[in-house]
């Protein structure tokens, strides 16, 4: 039994040899590179190498569907525009208006209250009005500083104190960022809900633009309500301004769940124009961290001017949102006609 089993061991090997070396020579171990078969090998295919630079899906085995894409060539696009006009402009922006307000300080001076402190206050806003306004504000304050470092850090801030110190600021910052968001949201929110009433534009408000707000002639006090037209601007600036960065804002931290562009677009295409709608979840998301930029630079510049005239700007301003009551003064020369509709609640029936 054991002769059989290895002569018939030997013929099978015997076999394999002879089907071997009869093989054609392209069917055999590769040579110089050469890949056995119909493939290319090393060899490029145009068409191949086009698909993958334009940003085309293939096909992918991995639960991220956006792993089918191997080069997104838009991408580049994106750093450009981030990295070039974003920032340049935005810092512009910035440098600009810290520059007006030196400027507009040295030439006026602190906006003073001409008749000088009466003495006697009266209430201009709430408890609730305070907590909204500094809740909105001090977030704003926050979201203003860290965005501004991750736009703008490594340039400024990273050669100053170092890698391992800015990577340990710029992480807690981007946490500060990402939960601070909400209570800027609410913030907002609260803000519209108690003040959009105050807020509406009339006549009166026309009249406060011609006489530049009293801000730039001493002893110039144009008529306004409880919010002047500046404040007014502010209002729906912050407001328009704040829905959208926050719209923006959920997008990235939520990525690649919302469609919030090619959804606008298709709104607008609607009274005629032909923006395009078909954006990946990645170029959303590209489209959104550009938009929020824009939009924060713009308010944090309109803000600014804002913070400016509230505090060192104007005598007696901060008052309104420290504890609510203003000088008397101060009121009639800002807000004249708010003043006398306080007045009217206050007084007593007549007997």
């Amino acid at each position: 039994m054991f002769h059989v089993n290895a002569i018939r061991m030997l013929a099978l090997f015997a076999l394999l040899v002879c089907g071997i070396a009869g093989l054609p020579e392209n069917v055999s171990a590769q040579q110089g590179g050469a890949v056995p078969g119909e493939s290319l090998g090393i060899n490029s295919d145009t068409d191949l190498w086009r698909f993958v630079r334009t940003g085309n899906a293939g096909s992918t085995q991995m639960k991220d569907e956006l792993a089918a894409v191997m080069i997104q060539s838009e991408g580049d696009n994106y750093r450009a525009i981030r990295n070039g006009p974003l920032s340049t402009y935005g810092a512009v922006g910035v440098g600009a208006i810290i520059f007006l307000l030196a400027v507009f300080y040295m030439s006026r001076g602190r906006i003073k209250i001409d008749a000088g402190p009466s003495g006697e206050t009266i209430l201009r806003f709430g408890a609730i009005d305070r907590f909204a306004h500094w809740l909105m504000a001090g977030s704003f304050v926050v979201l203003a500083i860290t965005g501004l470092n991750m736009l703008y850090g490594k340039y400024t801030l990273l050669p100053l104190i170092g890698k391992e110190a800015f990577a340990t600021l710029t992480a807690y910052g981007k946490y500060s960022h990402n939960f601070l968001a909400f209570a800027f949201m609410v913030g907002l929110a609260l803000s519209v809900v108690l003040w959009v009433r105050h807020n509406i534009p009339n006549k009166t408000d026309l009249q406060w633009l011609k006489m530049g707000g009293g801000l730039v002639k001493k002893g110039v006090h144009p008529p306004a309500e409880k919010f002047n037209a500046g404040q007014k601007i502010i209002f729906w600036a912050v407001t328009i301004g704040g829905i959208s960065v926050s719209l923006s804002g959920i997008a990235l931290l939520f990525p690649f769940q919302t469609s919030m562009f090619a959804d606008t677009f298709a709104i607008i295409n609607v009274i005629g124009f032909n923006l395009p709608t078909d954006f990946t979840p990645l170029q959303e998301q590209q489209l959104n961290q550009l938009w929020h930029g824009i939009v924060s630079l713009v308010m944090i510049v309109m803000i600014m001017a804002h913070i400016y005239i509230g505090s060192i700007g104007m005598e007696g301003a901060i008052d309104a949102m420290n504890t609510g009551h203003v000088d008397r003064n101060w009121a009639n020369e800002h807000h004249s006609l708010w003043v006398e509709e306080e007045d009217q609640k206050s007084a007593k029936p007549a007997e």
